[in-house]
């Protein structure tokens, strides 16, 4: 099928993107919708503007929306987004957000778009295992969890990192994943880039056991 990635530049949307590949699946379209403000309903928020350094790197073209982050303008911008492209379906990073899942379904069906979400309720440790295996690596850019201190931001998503998850997890109850909110990553590198993303210059902002990290510059660098 020819389809449009959904696309935040987090992990997830990373690898469900290389899954779509490996299926055999066209991906000409990025879609990224761009809130106004640090927050959305529906979408993932934090250094969404790099984005476009990713779909360079990776040489697919890149579709953007605006919304106000409001869930109604959410589903409004990503209608108006796909409406346009001469495409199947679309593939989405979505695990376990039944909430997320009902709105991308709502609206591929009324645009008569099929979906195609290739780590739906998949276990979340094989998730993690074979996304790092694969070799998308990601960055965490956001704690929002009792265990993630503030060592965890800037922390790439490597074996050991996966390690300490699982055993946060069992001491917490965390979605290794981060499935349930507690930390958000940006991709630097995948199989798809041609250049890995170097961020050079980043601000921290961490507040009542929680925190951001927020990319000031970035880079395609060479391998």
């Amino acid at each position: 099928m020819r389809l449009a990635a959904l696309y935040s530049g987090g992990k997830d949307s990373t690898f469900a993107l290389y899954l779509a590949l490996q299926m055999g699946h066209e991906i000409p379209y990025l879609v990224s919708i761009v809130p106004e403000a640090q927050e959305s309903w529906i979408f993932h928020v934090p250094n969404i503007k790099i984005v476009p350094l990713m779909a360079e790197s990776m040489g697919i073209e890149l579709v953007t929306a605006e919304t106000s982050g409001s869930e109604e303008d959410d589903i409004r911008a990503l209608s108006e987004a796909l409406s346009h492209l001469d495409i199947d379906g679309i593939v989405t990073g979505a695990v376990w957000s039944d909430y997320q899942w009902d709105k991308m379904n709502m609206v591929c069906g009324e645009l008569g778009l099929k979906v195609l979400s290739p780590l739906w309720h998949k276990d979340q440790d094989t998730v993690l295992k074979e996304m790092i295996s694969a070799g998308i690596r990601a960055t965490i850019i956001g704690c929002y969890a009792e265990g993630l201190d503030e060592p965890w931001l800037g922390r790439e998503i490597d074996n050991k990192a996966a390690e300490e998850l699982r055993s946060l997890r069992g001491r917490y109850g965390i979605s290794v994943i981060g499935e349930g909110g507690e930390y958000e990553s940006l991709t630097t590198d995948s199989p798809m880039h041609s250049k890995p993303l170097e961020i050079t210059e980043y601000e921290k902002e961490w507040k009542n056991g929680a925190g951001t990290l927020f990319v000031k510059k970035a880079h395609l660098s060479a391998r």
